[in-house]
């Protein structure tokens, strides 16, 4: 079992919460043609260390056609492999009373506790919170009084211990995008339907909207 990052925005992340979104979808970074069919396959593993037949493992999907054979690899890993999720965040690490003075945070939304963690050039400590929650500003300077500033730091730089989210893959396949169908996108985290007519087509897209195309036939 493997652990890889991966990345979510904001409205994905509080239907992950919510329990609605249980698919993700990512563009396949090599093409195949356009007359592969995704087909699953598995070779065979090889033997160990004391000479024992390991179990197969899934290397991929293709077929073998007139165009050879073309497999390919999920980047994100195998069934019961896990992606921890990254996303906007930022570290809660004091406030100030009425007077002034140093206090610990307490934590009035969710939040995830840290000590110590690296990041940069330097350790946090305090708490992490998440944008997905909702705003937050952070005081100016070291005694409260300044302007308020925000700290948001982009999901692509957050460390593992800052993750608050685990997944466990219980399926991978490959699809074209249009085989996409309605359960799929719901399930994609998707809520919002607008009823397609003849004269247009329409698809879920990735924020949760299901938007409409005028057909030009």
């Amino acid at each position: 079992m493997k652990s890889r990052p991966i990345l979510f925005n904001g409205p994905m992340v509080r239907a992950l919460l919510e329990g609605s979104k249980t698919q993700t979808r990512r563009i396949m970074k090599n093409q195949p043609h356009e007359d592969w069919t995704p087909a699953r396959y598995t070779e065979l593993h090889g033997f160990d260390k004391h000479g024992e037949l390991t179990p197969d493992k899934v290397i991929g999907w293709g077929v073998v056609n007139e165009y050879g054979d073309q497999g390919y690899c999920c980047q994100y890993g195998q069934p019961g492999d896990r992606l921890w999720v990254r996303e906007t965040w930022g570290v809660v690490s004091n406030a100030w009373d009425d007077e002034g003075f140093v206090v610990d945070w307490v934590p009035v939304r969710p939040a995830t506790h840290i000590h110590e963690m690296r990041f940069g050039n330097g350790y946090y400590s305090g708490h992490v919170i998440y944008a997905a929650d909702g705003s937050y500003e952070w005081a100016g300077d070291d005694d409260g009084g300044g302007e308020p500033r925000s700290a948001w730091h982009p999901s692509i730089h957050m460390p593992r211990a800052a993750s608050r989210i685990l997944l466990e893959i219980v399926s991978v396949r490959v699809e074209r995008l249009n085989d996409c169908n309605e359960d799929d996108a719901k399930a994609e985290g998707a809520t919002h339907y607008a009823p397609a007519n003849h004269l247009s087509h329409g698809g879920w897209s990735h924020d949760g909207h299901y938007v409409r195309e005028t057909a030009l036939d």
